[in-house]
């Protein structure tokens, strides 16, 4: 590149010379030549008669101060300095962009017929010239001006106060939000749409209009996104109080978005996959997933909207937050258990592996060359989890009094991650100094534990450890305040009262030191501990658990996730002795009491289809991956494929029982009847590696009434490698190839296809007329799923599979260098692999260094992992 791209740290951060009260914008739309009038208040807070402006890609046509033009200003890198101004004014800046050409899809663009925006992170920026920092907050006053014709629906931030019509054809809206935002809220959105109505009465009694925009002929598919609208307006005046602020909520969605949604103040902007649904169309985990990411844009309307971040380093202040809230709000309406078991699987598998790997980073990153490289795992998942222990240590009660507390201190503000520490430490007067190293330390933290059992003295001891392995930006690391959730077991399953020094203690131990030991009472036979229960803290724990044990916890312990983890860490101990295996040339095996442990789970009738689906998914092979400083990626996956086909010819009948006792007449969407299908799918997927594989499920896809099934036979065929799948291909490809969202499952079986051929058919399905390399979806659906989920095919020894990502991302750089970033992820961690085949990532990565115009998405992820 010609100029390195230059970091920016926490610790430099200044408050804005100038602030922005109001801002009244003009947007004359047409496809390549837009005029945008910007008309701001501004005010100057600091001694300084000059105002940056921040600015790209823009074509500035006016300048003008208190109605004059101004001549006192020049065009810099990165923006505009206007100089000699006074210390209150009007600034009017008239700039022309063109979003027919905007491939980046950042600030405002073309999404096939309409227009649309994306402004977070810094995406205002390439609108107009403005303060675009997120503590610069104004009250929007919004036109928008188009061709009626084309454009019917007109819409922004805030209530429409004004329309009216125009000669040649246009029309304008007027719209007005009463509450100040900064400028990465904003959002505008012009087109045709169907249009979805409802409304919602709050608890105070305001009527909000809700209208749901989506692409002519998807009306149908938009009724859950609204149920589920509902529910989360219903549920956060119920759990949390929070009523909503404005006389209309919209969402809208577009096929060309970066990002999952967005939750600009009142103009939801979502991508089309987390709105559209019907039972021929999405499947299941759709359905949740948009549930989810409803509630979770809508809880943003508090938690990011009403106080929103100071700068973009705090983005877990309003991101981690939010993330707890909807994962809350999924395990009140479903299953908690379920829902709990899915989102540590996130954190145990690419959570954990981005913590070690070079692009590690604390939920509150202290460095930053390109901010969209912060939306990240860690930041949003991570954050959550440390929301969630705040939760764990003060309790519902407490919680909530610290988040009545935030608001009441920052509602109207951009506020810092230690703002909302000290109002959950003042609301619940607990200590939470220590805890404050979960903000800016990295990496996950490793806790063994050992026990001694004293039968004479009948007391049992927990000896706790915790370390935290230097990371590539930290190399020094201190003791975590870890909430420690525990429970014993007598040798008949009950629960041994916990007693240390004559008193009862809480099951949640606070784990402060490197090392503690904790020594309990009254323990009349050696125990056995079920630990860290609910996930309570993100650290991997080390305990040597005896095979007898864990299938004790599987059949008594109490907490449905524990059951669980006992499973999986049952699983852990033979996948990892088998990968050993594999390696000195023997065969796979498992002992008949694990077997017989899984049969148990099979059959029981006390838990939940849900629940039980869960506990027969195998750990993936990136989790797998993800326990080993050098990767042998060959040997775990034949290992689990291995156990697989083991485990289904051992549990043969049993599988095949319970697939046919759990066929469902009818199409339903409560949690009953998808835990069923899961289950019943959970069984195919085993039973596919059977005899029977190909016929059952070749007979499921074609009499499937809805898409949950039609994927789940199409999913076993393929990872099974069975006769059937390029029949049930060709069949979906030719019936949904006019759909590209419904497209996207088949885009993302052929990237995980594990023949040996996968990169053969990757590059023929490049050419198939649903796909577009342009589209963030279509992408992220092949290229994403071969990069990051078909680890055989893309770790290749002979280095195509890398060869071919440099190839895309070579290509995203020029046109959506955000895609491309999200994508190079799996490069970054060359050092875990052999010699040979980090020689051949290295290649890649210095062949992207070397590029002239390489994008700073891509620089600082490939100059850290080369650095690293």
């Amino acid at each position: 590149m010609a100029q390195s791209p230059q970091a920016k740290y926490r610790k430099d951060y200044q408050s804005p010379s100038h602030t922005i009260t109001d801002i009244d914008l003009t947007f004359d739309l047409f496809d390549s030549a837009t005029t945008v009038t910007a008309i701001s208040q501004v005010k100057q807070l600091l001694d300084s008669t000059t105002l940056f402006l921040d600015g790209e890609d823009l074509v500035l046509k006016a300048i003008n101060v208190d109605g004059e033009a101004w001549s006192q200003y020049q065009e810099v890198e990165g923006g505009l300095e206007i100089h000699g101004l006074p210390q209150q004014f009007e600034l009017t800046v008239v700039t022309q962009i063109n979003p027919e050409a905007n491939t980046a899809l950042e600030g405002l663009y073309k999404s096939g017929g309409a227009f649309c925006t994306q402004c977070e992170a810094e995406g205002f920026r390439r609108i107009t010239y403005y303060q675009d920092r997120p503590d610069v907050l104004a009250k929007y006053t919004t036109t928008v001006i188009a061709d009626k014709e084309n454009n019917p629906y007109l819409l922004s931030n805030g209530n429409r106060i004004d329309q009216g019509e125009l000669e040649g054809g246009r029309h304008w809206v007027k719209w007005q939000d009463p509450h100040p935002k900064p400028s990465y809220l904003f959002a505008l959105v012009a087109g045709d749409f169907d249009v979805l109505r409802d409304n919602f009465v709050t608890q105070s009694g305001r009527d909000v209009a809700l209208e749901i925009f989506v692409d002519k002929g998807n009306l149908d598919r938009a009724t859950h996104a609204m149920t589920s609208l509902i529910n989360s307006m219903k549920w956060d005046e119920t759990r949390f109080g929070l009523e909503y602020d404005l006389d209309i909520y919209m969402i809208v969605a577009v096929d060309f978005f970066n990002m999952g949604a967005m939750e600009n103040k009142g103009l939801n902007i979502f991508n089309s996959k987390y709105v559209l649904a019907n039972e021929n169309t999405a499947t299941d985990t759709d359905y949740l997933g948009i549930e989810a990411v409803i509630g979770h844009e809508y809880f943003h309307n508090w938690t990011g909207n009403r106080v929103t971040c100071r700068d973009w380093f705090q983005l877990s202040l309003k991101e981690g937050l939010t993330v707890f809230r909807d994962q809350e709000f999924s395990s009140d309406l479903g299953s908690r258990a379920v829902n709990r078991i899915n989102n540590v699987r996130i954190i145990r598998g690419p959570q954990f592996a981005e913590d070690a790997s070079p692009m590690s980073h604390p939920i509150r990153p202290d460095k930053v060359i390109e901010m969209n490289n912060f939306y990240t795992l860690t930041v949003y998942e991570k954050g959550s989890e440390v929301i969630r222990m705040m939760h764990t240590l003060l309790g519902e009660e407490g919680f909530q009094k610290g988040m009545k507390l935030y608001f009441e201190r920052h509602d109207g503000t951009a506020a810092t991650c230690e703002d909302f520490v000290a109002a959950m430490e003042d609301a619940s007067g607990v200590d939470l100094t220590q805890f404050r190293l979960w903000y800016s330390q990295s990496g996950t933290p490793k806790v063994t534990v050992s026990s001694e059992y004293n039968a004479s003295q009948k007391t049992y001891a927990l000896t706790i450890e915790q370390v935290t392995e230097p990371t590539n930006n930290q190399t020094d690391k201190q003791p975590l305040h870890i909430p420690f959730d525990i429970e014993l077991y007598d040798s008949k399953g009950e629960v041994i009262d916990l007693v240390m020094d004559g008193q009862a203690v809480h099951h949640v131990l606070d784990v402060k030191a490197a090392k503690q030991t904790y020594v309990f009472e009254n323990v009349a036979e050696k125990p056995i501990p079920s630990l860290l229960r609910e996930f309570s803290a993100p650290v991997i724990l080390e305990y040597d658990y005896q095979d007898e044990e864990l299938i004790f916890l599987m059949v008594h312990a109490r907490n449905e996730f524990a059951c669980w983890d006992a499973g999986q860490m049952l699983l852990a101990k033979y996948i990892r002795s088998n990968v050993q295996a594999v390696q000195n040339g023997d065969t796979v095996t498992l002992p008949s009491s694990v077997i017989d442990a899984f049969r148990g789970v099979l059959l029981s009738e006390e838990l939940e289809p849900a629940f039980i689906a869960e506990m027969l998914a195998l750990p993936s092979h990136n989790e797998v991956s993800g326990w080993y400083a050098s990767v042998d990626v060959d040997a775990i996956a034949n290992v689990l494929k291995s156990l697989k086909v083991q485990l289904a010819q051992e549990l043969n009948d049993e599988l095949s029982a319970i697939y046919h006792s759990l066929k469902q007449k009818e199409y339903s969407i409560d949690h009953a009847a998808i835990g069923k299908r899961s289950l019943r799918n959970a069984c195919l997927s085993y039973l596919a590696h059977t005899e029977q594989g190909n016929s059952l499920v070749q007979s499921q896809y074609q009499s499937a009434n809805n898409m949950t099934d039609t994927m789940a036979a199409m999913s076993a065929a393929n990872q099974a490698q069975l006769p059937c799948r390029e029949t049930l291909m060709a069949d979906y490809s030719e019936k949904w190839k006019h759909d590209g969202l419904v497209m996207d499952k088949w885009f993302m079986l052929q990237g995980t296809n594990p023949a040996d051929n996968a990169l053969d058919v990757i590059r023929e399905t490049m050419n198939h007329e649903a796909f577009s390399l342009k589209n963030p979806n279509r992408t992220r659906s092949l290229i994403g799923a071969f990069l990051s989920n078909n680890p055989v095919g893309f770790h290749a020894k002979t280095g195509e599979g890398y060869q071919f990502a440099g190839e895309i991302l070579r290509e995203l750089n020029s046109s959506n260098p955000q895609v491309a970033s999200r994508l190079i992820d799996p490069l970054l961690k060359f050092r875990k692999y052999d010699v040979e085949r980090q020689a051949l990532i290295k290649q890649q990565l210095e062949a992207l260094k070397s590029m002239d115009n390489l994008a700073k998405d891509l620089y600082e992820k490939v100059t850290t992992a080369l650095d690293a």
